[in-house]
């Protein structure tokens, strides 16, 4: 059979969301759109640059993608669910099909997975989280407001004792989370089973308080590995756990979701996304990332400020919102956190967007404020509270000189 004998053209056909993976991808081509589209339909399912004796029309009849629309840049093609593998949950593949070898055909001068919806038969392979916003809520004894938390700062540098001092003065200023960074899991100046159990020791010094606060202890590691460390770290006093995603991959949070040993809530980190984010034109938008980390069983995930903090902002990354807590799929709510150059004068703008299930985090924004870490952690949990009343947060601050410095310092939005 020759290439030229079949299309994957099916435009005008109606999607299936019953029997179809559904794909948008933007695409910049000099090539008619159609033949664009036609050639990552083939690329992604049953073709091939050339015509191949071992190809028929059943195989492509079965199988093949089917491009169902073109609209502008946009194309939208379906994948049949027998193109994934039978295996219960297994985002690698679906990730070489939805998202493989089409970033580098010649033909084109870039593409981007926009988006993807998944069939029941692909959903129910997977649990979703364990936890989600209403988990993390009665934890933390917390039913409305939004969650407001801390990145212990400096990035690397400080050690188990120190780590465990800047979380009991952040909590002691009122904030509900804290977590590791993204780089930070057992360096030789903080092991992580000494930093563990250091702030095992704050949170609950902080919880005989009436306090209630927990802290994202970073598990990243090797594949064959993480569980266990995910086990070791929860012996060692740990109420929540982190993962970076895209460094660890998808099977990562999925197996720390679905191992029936890890009993406390997975924060999902997305470091490294912008290598395929952040390009409007070229890579996977983060929507589609959300919708995987969601599936895996992600109990919160980071998905920007919204355009109030430091991070680039997609023009779509709103979008972000209902794929974490949107009921169109069969799985708890996921917590979306707000994290990137916040600080208390952009709160409320980020509230404004996310309402009140949103988990907002200040790393700079809480240990750069004049008054140290506790004096940070307050003005955050004041900025929280004008926001939940819907109170400006000038207003707010005449009462709240926490506050007031923070917006002396750095401003509002």
């Amino acid at each position: 059979m020759r290439l030229a004998d079949y299309t994957y053209l099916h435009l005008g056909e109606p999607a299936d969301p019953d029997k179809y993976v559904i794909c948008e991808y933007r695409v910049t081509t000099d090539l008619p759109m159609e033949k664009a589209a036609d050639a990552i339909a083939a690329e992604q399912s049953t073709g091939t640059w050339t015509g191949i004796s071992t190809l028929d029309q059943g195989i492509i009849d079965r199988l093949g993608a089917r491009v169902i629309e073109i609209d502008g840049d946009r194309i939208t093609v379906e994948f049949p669910t027998d193109d994934f593998s039978i295996e219960v949950g297994s985002v690698p593949q679906i990730l070489s099909v939805v998202s493989g070898n089409l970033f580098g055909l010649g033909a084109l001068k870039a593409v981007r997975l926009e988006d993807v919806f998944f069939p029941k038969a692909i959903l129910e392979q997977y649990k979703g989280p364990k936890f989600g916003i209403e988990g993390l809520r009665k934890n933390l004894k917390r039913p409305e407001k939004p969650l407001v938390g801390t990145i212990v700062k400096p990035k690397i540098g400080l050690g188990p004792k120190d780590t465990a001092k800047y979380v009991y003065e952040a909590g002691s200023g009122g904030l509900t989370n804290s977590k590791d960074d993204e780089t930070l899991v057992d360096q030789p100046f903080c092991p992580i089973q000494d930093r563990t159990a250091a702030v095992a020791e704050a949170l609950d010094r902080l919880e005989e308080e009436g306090h209630m606060m927990m802290h994202a202890v970073n598990v990243s590691t090797r594949g064959d590995r993480i569980v266990e460390l995910a086990e070791k770290v929860q012996s060692w006093g740990a109420r929540e756990i982190m993962v970076d995603v895209i460094t660890c991959g998808f099977g990562a949070v999925q197996a720390l979701a679905e191992d029936p040993s890890i009993k406390v809530p997975i924060h999902v980190h997305r470091t490294m996304h912008g290598a395929f984010t952040k390009d409007p034109l070229h890579g996977v938008a983060m929507l589609p990332l959300t919708k995987m980390v969601r599936m895996c069983g992600g109990d919160a995930l980071h998905i920007g400020t919204l355009g109030a903090g430091k991070m680039h902002a997609d023009a779509r990354e709103d979008l972000n919102l209902p794929a974490c807590r949107g009921s169109d799929v069969p799985y708890k709510p996921m917590m979306p956190v707000c994290s990137g150059g916040v600080y208390p004068g952009v709160v409320a703008a980020i509230v404004a967007k996310t309402g009140n299930d949103v988990q907002i985090q200040a790393g700079g924004g809480v240990a750069g404020h004049p008054g140290g870490v506790r004096g940070g952690g307050m003005a955050m949990s004041q900025a929280v509270d004008a926001a939940f009343q819907g109170i400006p947060a000038q207003e707010y601050a005449k009462d709240h000189a926490e506050l007031a410095l923070a917006l002396e310092k750095w401003g509002s939005r």
